[in-house]
């Protein structure tokens, strides 16, 4: 127990640190006002500020303004989390697996990240090959150009540079050998962007 905070607030906080994981992305107040069954989601704001001002979460500076907590030791201690491995080529089915793998602060950002290892040469020519180690920021969008972990048909996630337009979502390899892939836009669901890159030489 926190003796700094209202036991409402210390549940919001245990609530958060149980549940904060089973969100996709990092939940906004309305989410939290349905997961926790409140009926003000002013009452909640005014929680979710006491603990912002406490130290215990930080606000998410994107489109969903959505909140994480904040644990600062959280590289030092544990790592980033492993989720297996992404197909830098045809699609393959994401394997989730729970290590943590350590990472260098430079190598990702302040918001959400985690590690997947590549299989496959399809971005050879951006430097990314076969075997690399790739940071991952957590995100649900992506600007054109950049490249994304995207999952296809909820099942099958690969490693390609997004072109974005209103009928089609295309991926496009960074391999002279491979053709673009070509979506329609419900069928890719973007689970985040490539920040950072780690490669062992044996």
């Amino acid at each position: 127990m926190n003796d700094h905070l209202t036991r409402r607030q210390q549940e919001i906080y245990d609530y958060l640190q149980t549940n904060l994981d089973k969100f996709p992305h990092p939940p906004t107040l309305d989410e939290l006002c349905n997961a926790l069954g409140l009926s003000s989601k002013g009452s909640l704001h005014k929680q979710i500020q006491a603990l912002i001002d406490a130290g215990l979460i930080e606000p998410m500076n994107n489109r969903r303004r959505g909140i994480r907590l904040t644990n600062p030791d959280r590289n030092e201690d544990q790592g980033l989390p492993f989720l297996g491995y992404i197909a830098a080529g045809q699609p393959i089915e994401a394997i989730e697996q729970r290590e943590t793998v350590q990472v260098p602060d430079f190598l990702h950002t302040s918001r959400p990240c985690y590690v997947l290892q590549v299989k496959g040469d399809s971005m050879i020519e951006e430097g990314i090959l076969d075997g690399d180690q790739i940071i991952i920021e957590q995100r649900d969008h992506a600007r054109n150009g950049e490249i994304v972990v995207a999952l296809v048909d909820g099942s099958e996630a690969t490693l390609k540079r997004i072109e974005q337009k209103p009928d089609r979502v295309v991926l496009h390899p960074a391999n002279a050998n491979m053709s673009p892939m070509v979506y329609a836009p419900e069928q890719v669901q973007i689970q985040g962007i490539l920040v950072g890159q780690m490669r062992r030489y044996h």
